[in-house]
């Protein structure tokens, strides 16, 4: 694995054309391209390495001339080539456009801490100056001009700079006229004076069926400014259509997929272990009692008693071949749009999974008619159920789109119960046409599309959950794999690993249980 990691650059001297800073501080989280990530102290194998841009390979700047390890992290200085690209990388760290440091490392050892990647062993790869540093409390504090020359000035400044006296001159009372002040009034004449020349813009001509008829009946009769126009009419999209390429936008429309999770941010969330397909996971099943005794009488002993649930944690993947090359030959807008997807497969995947936990566990809610009292009565019934049954309380409540429009519609007298309007005195929550989240009687309110299939306003189409009772616990992030086939095209596998936790199986009551 890879970890790019910002920080911050510390100086830029062009005099010697080297930029510093610190690359790495230890037991400092950052986030980074597999997620939250924190350094041990010592973790990192130095070796010299080439200084890029924007982790691009094909964009060396410089390299590593010197590196200190301290007991913060690793401070470096790198040697800037005499290169164009160079030059501007020197400018945009004095100026403080792109003035942050971005490790590039091999990852060989590492933990997961509560969904923090550890890292205690690493080999430094390559390190990049970079946009957007993690940290912003170092900055650039020294820049000069080359290896050979005193560093350039504005113009101002440099004015100024030229009436100090330099080694070897001669110091005058008098002030010498300036003559390049001078020469700037002439060459200021000459230029005035000088004529500008003229730019014309060719007039739009408006193509209609009317004005096309129109100047075609004038051409006849010799006009030669409607022959003109029927030249440049002829002369159309649609009459040289062969000539005309088709731009293709790098937008994309999508109404497919998203990253929404509503069920999964309707249970409590945990870090999935660090290795087995299955934890366990203790449970109490009989507590010790209390009653009252007689005197002298012997006490009655209950023992408390627990089991183990086990969990089984699964594997959620897909994959994704394409042709060396698409690989080679396709815009970079290409696998940005890949990456998104895969994400939104993934999201829709681990969420349908918990939504079918709590839908098919969940303790049956009955079959209700979803009017303002029968609505009412199941959030009641739920909560009574729930807290009884779980000893928590019902926090959250998912429901299809169907019934999201349903419970919207429920008015009382015209007046509709569960919006937010001016002057609703019977409001009894905060459902908006233009928001996906909200509230229902306390309850925080979350439209869910991975409902079990074929749920819409009947069955398993509303779920009132307690999220201590379901959690869901899950690698810090899916991976990617790249290989190529025999056939010559690339296939890259995308998975992560989750496991839902049945805690108290009660603490979910479903509308309608078929």
């Amino acid at each position: 694995m890879k970890v790019n990691m910002p920080m911050a650059v510390t100086a830029a001297d062009t005099i010697k054309r080297t930029i510093t800073g610190t690359i790495v501080t230890w037991n400092e989280q950052g986030n980074t391209s597999v997620g939250p990530t924190v350094f041990a102290a010592d973790s990192i194998e130095i070796k010299p390495v080439k200084l890029l841009l924007e982790h691009d390979r094909t964009r060396p700047i410089g390299k590593m001339v010197s590196h200190n390890v301290t007991a913060n992290g690793i401070e470096a200085t790198f040697k800037i080539a005499n290169t164009m690209a160079g030059e501007d990388a020197l400018v945009e760290a004095t100026e403080g456009l792109r003035d942050g440091f971005s490790v590039g490392a091999q990852i060989n050892e590492w933990t997961n801490n509560k969904g923090v990647m550890q890292i205690t062993s690493a080999t430094l790869d390559e390190v990049s100056l970079v946009t957007d540093p993690a940290i912003d409390s170092a900055r650039v504090s020294e820049v000069a001009a080359s290896e050979n020359e005193a560093p350039k000035e504005d113009s101002d400044l440099a004015t100024a700079d030229s009436d100090k006296p330099t080694e070897g001159d001669q110091v005058s009372d008098t002030t010498a006229p300036a003559p390049a002040v001078e020469e700037a009034v002439e060459a200021a004449k000459v230029e005035a004076a000088a004529p500008k020349p003229a730019f014309y813009t060719t007039p739009r001509l408006e193509f209609t069926k009317a004005k096309y008829l129109e100047m075609s009946v004038r051409a006849a009769f010799g006009s030669d400014d409607a022959r003109a126009y029927v030249r440049a009419a002829d002369d159309t999209t649609s009459n040289n259509a062969g000539l005309v390429p088709t731009r293709q936008l790098t937008e994309i429309i999508n109404p497919l997929a998203n990253a929404d999770r509503p069920a999964v941010d309707s249970v409590s969330r945990g870090v999935l272990p660090d290795a087995g397909m299955t934890f366990e996971i203790p449970k109490i099943t009989a507590v010790p009692t209390v009653a009252v005794e007689t005197e002298a009488a012997t006490i009655d002993e209950t023992g408390m008693t627990n089991e183990f649930i086990s969990v089984a944690v699964k594997k959620y993947a897909g994959a994704q071949t394409f042709s060396v090359e698409l690989l080679d030959r396709s815009s970079p807008a290409f696998f940005e749009e890949l990456v998104r997807q895969m994400e939104f497969a993934y999201a829709k995947a681990t969420d349908a999974a918990v939504a079918d936990e709590l839908a098919s566990y969940g303790t049956n809610g009955g079959n209700r008619t979803l009017d303002a009292a029968g609505f009412l009565d199941f959030i009641s019934d739920g909560s009574v159920s729930i807290y009884k049954n779980t000893l928590g309380r019902a926090q959250n409540i998912i429901a299809t789109p169907e019934q999201w429009g349903a419970i919207m519609n429920l008015a009382d007298a015209g007046r509709p119960i569960y919006q937010n309007l001016i002057g609703n005195s019977n409001q009894a929550g905060n459902l908006s046409p233009s928001n996906i989240v909200g509230n229902v009687l306390g309850l925080n309110f979350r439209v869910c599309r991975n409902l079990p299939a074929g749920a819409t306003t009947g069955d398993y189409s509303i779920i009132l959950v307690n999220p201590d009772s379901y959690t869901w616990y899950e690698s810090s992030r899916f991976r990617l794999e790249t290989n190529v086939v025999a056939s010559g095209q690339v296939k890259v596998a995308y998975y992560g690993y989750g496991a839902i936790a049945k805690k108290v199986a009660t603490g979910a009551y479903v509308w309608m249980v078929a």
